[in-house]
């Protein structure tokens, strides 16, 4: 009985050596590669940002007058305005090692600024379209939310609040129209945006 265990046994510890070192070899494989694609994106020259997609504030259709006086709504408005004057766009999920290959190492602090601009306009929106639809202003909630899911925004909060606020108005098809939007997400929230959107519309078939 003894050598039928100590032969499993052996085997597995034979098994088991061999996945690690298999995994060693990968783990350094991938090491190599990285730090190959980081030195050739760091001697990349520096490319026109002409093509970028800049996300410009519709300010126009934005509900601008309501609510304009609460302090809440009153900073979002403040901080809309100050992120205006300066380029935005949305870069999430782009690595820096990417982004400067596709734009040049000298660049990269540019983009950074502009990618921050951008996760500060996703954050603001869904402050401000949470205020209003916290006063019952659920029309206006809707603007500002459509406006940063058009800008591909990864903060489930905005895609819950939006398909909420849908429902409330009797318009969950529109719940639908939001699932490419998610589906092409460059960012790890996807699913989880995915989710909320399909548990909204199992609400609303029943």
């Amino acid at each position: 009985m003894k050598f039928p265990f100590f032969a499993s046994f052996l085997i597995f510890c034979l098994w088991l050596s061999y996945e690690i070192h298999k995994h060693r070899n990968q783990e350094a494989k991938n090491r190599d590669a990285f730090w190959e694609k980081e030195a050739a994106a760091n001697n990349t020259r520096r490319k026109s940002l002409d093509h970028l997609d800049y996300i410009k504030i519709p300010f126009d259709a934005l509900p601008m007058d309501t609510l304009k006086e609460d302090p809440v709504i009153l900073q979002c408005h403040k901080t809309l305005q100050e992120l205006s004057a300066s380029p935005i766009v949305n870069l999430t999920g782009i690595s820096n090692t990417d982004l400067k290959l596709t734009y040049g190492a000298p660049n990269i602090d540019l983009l950074s600024c502009y990618d921050q601009r951008y996760t500060l306009l996703a954050r603001t929106l869904q402050d401000w379209a949470a205020a209003l639809a916290g006063k019952d202003f659920s029309l206006e909630s809707i603007s500002v939310l459509e406006f940063a899911v058009s800008t591909h925004t990864d903060v489930s909060a905005s895609y819950k609040l939006l398909s909420s606020l849908y429902l409330k108005q009797g318009c969950p098809e529109k719940i639908r129209d939001l699932i490419p939007v998610a589906e092409s997400l460059n960012s790890g929230m996807k699913k989880h945006i995915l989710s909320i959107l399909e548990e909204a519309l199992s609400q609303a078939a029943n």
